[in-house]
């Protein structure tokens, strides 16, 4: 088993390379808890267009422990960091008329989409695109960086984590997520192995280097356990079922993972759990923050540390009694909501704004 408690969650930088030292404290419930990771998710994608080199440093800045890019392919098999292959919405394709005859309908995981997709271009044609913002009707302030940045590769994304590691003077680790694996095997452009090539080129595929890889699908993850030496993490949904299940015929959704007897499985293969928030403390009918559930204390049992996603400060995020207002973009109670969770137990938190969760864990750990 691929257990993660040989590791810590503070780290140390050994000759350059990204690395996470031995565990020093002691186990959940003796002594001294080792504080939970902050993780910025796809940057500090509150505050700046995600998946941009801006948003992974702002992230690193405002005192994340990792920054998570989601990783896709060009069409000449290089890793980028965007939220989707599809990305009509999150850059300024859509306005560039020499791309206007990409644009197409494909079926993503079942479902057809029509947009510009990454592995029709080049990464020199990607290069030519500038990053916009996904949600700008809830983030209007973030739209002002439209058309400033690039899209970055998983390289760059390493690079930048190296140089605010050496000007930081603390180790910023990375938190790669492989998108639609099932997907891009299927076009030819399988993401696992420029992943492990990546990883291996750079010195961080070894038991000390800090990194987690993640992924909802399964399959995938069950390969790279046998090709990485990093930790893994099993992403799980509220609902739904992981893509390469449907493809295979199993029958199994993300809540038979997070059984106790799913979970069990996950711990042959993987380290850690990733859920939505909403598996661990759940809302009431009235969509207030409810109580925990016991997957915290279940995934404990069979050595996996559980980082659940995704922490945003805007009200439409947020559960109904932690809202400041009935605008969807007002920011509401945030500290709130992250207590809850620090107090059930999690290993770390994805968060839209690592500013917050950096002072609301802080704050909490020093009050124990």
């Amino acid at each position: 088993m691929r257990a993660l408690s040989a590791l810590v969650l503070s780290a140390v930088s050994v000759l350059g390379v990204v690395t996470l030292s031995p565990a020093s404290a002691a186990p959940e419930g003796r002594g001294q808890q080792v504080e939970p990771l902050v993780i910025g998710h796809r940057g500090a994608s509150g505050y700046r267009p995600e998946h941009t080199l801006a948003a992974y440093e702002l992230a690193a800045r405002m005192g994340a422990d990792f920054i998570e890019p989601d990783l896709v392919s060009t069409k000449d098999g290089v890793l980028v960091a965007r939220h989707e292959p599809e990305i009509g919405g999150t850059t300024d394709v859509a306005e560039r008329p020499e791309f206007a005859d990409r644009k197409r309908t494909k079926v993503l995981d079942g479902v057809r989409v029509t947009g510009w997709w990454t592995e029709d271009f080049t990464l020199a044609e990607l290069k030519t695109l500038r990053a916009v913002e996904r949600i700008p009707e809830l983030r209007q302030q973030n739209t002002v960086y439209d058309g400033r940045y690039e899209v970055p590769t998983l390289q760059e994304v390493i690079d930048l984590a190296r140089r605010l590691s050496r000007e930081l003077r603390r180790d910023i680790g990375i938190y790669p997520e492989t998108k639609h694996p099932t997907y891009f095997q299927q076009l030819g452009l399988p993401l696992e192995p420029e992943l492990v090539r990546v990883l291996n080129r750079n010195g961080l595929n070894h038991p000390k280097a800090k990194v987690f890889v993640q992924s909802f699908e399964v399959a995938n993850l069950k390969q790279l356990d046998r090709q990485l030496r990093v930790p893994l993490v099993q992403l799980t949904s509220a609902s739904g079922r992981p893509y390469d299940f449907t493809v295979s015929g199993d029958p199994r959704t993300y809540r038979d993972l997070m059984t106790p007897a799913g979970l069990r499985e996950v711990a042959t293969y993987a380290d850690g759990l990733g859920p939505a928030k909403d598996s661990v403390i759940p809302r009431d009918a009235a969509g207030n923050l409810g109580q925990p559930t016991s997957l915290v204390r279940d995934a404990h049992a069979v050595g996996l540390k559980v980082h659940p996603y995704t922490f945003r400060a805007e009200n439409q995020f947020l559960p109904a009694n932690l809202r400041s207002s009935t605008n969807p973009a007002d920011y509401g109670d945030l500290f709130a909501e992250l207590d809850a969770f620090w107090r059930a137990g999690v290993d770390g938190v994805f968060a839209d704004n690592p500013d917050i969760a950096v002072v609301s864990r802080d704050e909490a750990f020093a009050r124990r």
